[in-house]
């Protein structure tokens, strides 16, 4: 079975599915592929993904795919501990505006930029773009570096952990939903299926405070 999926907004999630899914359909062979939204895209269109954990689809790229939201994550700013903005508790939309701004590159990542654009939408002035990343994990040391700040999503502290620091966007009302994608036209097979109810049940339970 092949899934496609993307790391840092499915971090909180995916990892216990793997581990429960193959507790219970040991027989069943779960290849991942870590790939772009436009590849999870293409992947399930040409049938070689059977499904793809990944943020919402936009645009042309939902056209013949179904998507499920599991999860959903507000948008932040990410600062080195260094910048000036991190003295602020909160960060006005208006605030960035002539920031030097880390984003990740849009020929991998394209809804990101769709995104920015709808975040960026109600403010005249717009963010100086420093530089375009390829992945996540160049974007945090960028930034860790002083090269600018990021706009990302309350899930990147799983990845980036105490090295940056995240103050709330204010301004804004964008999410990013975090979910289950499939071929309109495609099969799921009753493991594919399997996979997704162990996504939802783990889903469901990500927001409940962990016993002592």
């Amino acid at each position: 079975m092949h899934i496609g999926y993307i790391p840092i907004p499915t971090a909180e999630i995916l990892p216990r599915a793997l581990e429960a899914f193959r507790k219970a359909v040991p027989r069943v062979k779960l290849v991942l592929h870590d790939l772009s939204t436009d590849e999870l895209i293409a992947g399930l269109r040409d049938d070689t993904l059977e499904l793809a954990i990944m943020v919402q689809p936009i645009g042309e790229q939902t056209a013949g795919i179904e998507f499920e939201t599991i999860r959903n994550y507000v948008w932040c700013v990410a600062l080195s501990r260094a910048h000036p903005l991190a003295r602020l508790k909160s960060i006005p939309l208006e605030k960035l505006t002539g920031e030097r701004l880390v984003i990740l590159s849009r020929k991998s990542y394209s809804e990101y930029h769709r995104i920015l654009e709808q975040i960026f939408a109600p403010v005249s002035g717009k963010p100086l773009i420093a530089m375009e990343c390829d992945s996540g994990a160049s974007l945090f040391m960028e930034v860790e570096a002083g090269r600018g700040v990021a706009v990302v999503t309350t899930i990147t502290k799983l990845a980036a952990g105490k090295r940056l620091v995240y103050r709330p966007l204010r301004g804004t009302t964008e999410i990013q939903l975090v979910g289950i994608a499939r071929a309109t036209k495609g099969d799921v097979t009753p493991a594919g299926e399997r996979f997704c109810a162990i996504l939802r049940q783990i889903s469901h339970g990500a927001d409940k405070p962990k016993r002592r």
